[in-house]
């Protein structure tokens, strides 16, 4: 190895990583495991082992380190020995990435990304729902394999983490309805419906009419399938639109997970719509990632592997663009750890049934997908991204000015077996 060494050994300060080289020798970087604090947590520090299988790989994670990392363990060429795995050098990268940034090639290759950014996450008509379809036109068969029975995908509402996920998915749908406040015969619109659950929650339990907007046309029709056989079927309906497309009024609007995939050009446009579909009395509920820095940009294999033109903003980003429509901020929410245990429990059932995962869509498939989970699990355990949901209104009384309701609502609808 020429090129990693100098890097390695000033970026590992913590824990140990062993490289070996495809000529078998190894190359031992870092004092050795042990416990440690980060960000306000103890941990330890793993002990990994890489063997690298051409002298290539070592160029390519020097001038690219989350990319080709990520397609050297997608392709073969970077394995792990001696018990070790993707998600314990993920670990060992995220304890200490702020030692990999300050590195001169790395500071450049951040500034370039940063200032092509905005040309990485042009999603207008058209091309967004291409986007968009990468992610979730996946057969549904795959996520039914780790996903709970909701099929929900997007963060749980942990009250502990030991509560298990299904229980953490349904305490999100009635946080999600406790905050609206609906009430029979209401018209909702769920931008970006995924497999329905959430419209058939607000369905049944509240009585609303709901409208889901969906721009996969896979998941639309999986969805109203599974409203039909919840026997919601006429309360609740799946439309192949993008946001921008739909004209009416609706009492409530609730986008979740969603805003992730607008693009950061867009935001204004986003926040637009919603007003202008907003009944004069309505509220409106937008759950997305974010992250707690300034604004940044998406890691190069989130965007050409997962989610093409995604970005989770910066909160500065969102209020800019809220601030110009005129709506009024009603509340904002921070879910601090919720998504890295939410993470966490998709990640063991996805490696419960990676055999399956293999046999569905191939090796390749399911080692990229085990880099996607870890890295995000990871940095929502000891990195910089968060869940909010803001709740906005068309004016300042639309919402109780207590969240006192919230909890009232919830705990009725706990009562009634919702």
């Amino acid at each position: 190895m020429l090129l990693l060494p100098k890097l390695l050994k000033r970026f590992v300060r913590q824990g140990r990583l062993t490289v070996i080289t495809p000529d078998n020798k190894r190359h031992v970087f870092g004092p050795g495991p042990g416990p440690i604090s980060f960000a306000g947590q103890n941990k330890i520090a793993p002990d990994v082992t890489v063997r690298f299988s051409d002298d290539k790989i070592e160029r390519e994670i020097f001038l690219n380190p989350e990319l080709a990392l990520a397609e050297g363990y997608m392709d073969g060429r970077v394995n792990f020995e001696d018990g070790s795995s993707i998600h314990d050098l993920l670990s060992l990268f995220w304890l200490q990435r702020k030692e990999l940034r300050k590195h001169p090639l790395q500071q450049v290759i951040r500034k370039v990304r940063f200032k092509i950014r905005r040309f990485r996450m042009h999603n207008p008509l058209g091309i967004a729902g291409k986007k968009v379809k990468h992610h979730y036109d996946i057969p549904t068969d795959f996520y039914r394999l780790w996903l709970d029975e909701t099929m929900t995908y997007s963060c749980a509402y942990w009250h502990s983490p030991e509560v298990g996920l299904e229980a953490a998915q349904k305490a999100k749908l009635r946080h999600l309805a406790a905050k609206l406040r609906i009430e029979p015969g209401m018209r909702v619109l769920d931008i970006g419906s995924g497999w329905g659950e959430l419209a058939i929650y607000l369905a049944k339990a509240c009585g609303a009419q709901v409208t889901g907007l969906n721009v996969s046309p896979d998941q639309m029709a999986a969805a109203q399938k599974r409203a039909e056989a919840a026997g919601v079927g006429d309360a609740v309906s799946f439309i192949n639109k993008d946001y921008r497309e739909l004209t009416g009024s609706f009492d409530r609007i609730v986008s979740v997970g969603m805003m992730e995939h607008v693009g950061v050009a867009h935001y204004l446009e986003y926040f637009e719509k919603i007003r202008d579909l907003l009944a004069p009395d309505g509220i409106a509920l937008v759950h997305c990632i974010g992250r707690v820095g300034p604004p940044g940009f998406t890691g190069p294999f989130f965007d050409k592997y997962i989610f093409p033109g995604g970005y989770a903003p910066a909160l500065s980003e969102v209020f800019a663009a809220v601030e110009q429509t005129g709506l009024w901020h009603s509340d904002c929410e921070f879910w601090r750890r919720h998504y890295h245990w939410t993470l966490e429990a998709w990640r063991e059932r996805f490696m419960a049934q990676r055999d399956e995962v293999v046999v569905m869509l191939g090796e390749r498939f399911a080692r990229m997908w085990e880099f996607y989970l870890s890295a995000c699990s990871i940095s929502f355990d000891i990195g910089g991204d968060m869940v909010f949901q803001l709740l906005l209104g068309q004016h300042k009384s639309a919402v109780p000015v207590i969240r006192d309701y919230v909890t009232e609502a919830e705990q009725e609808l706990e009562r009634r077996g919702f």
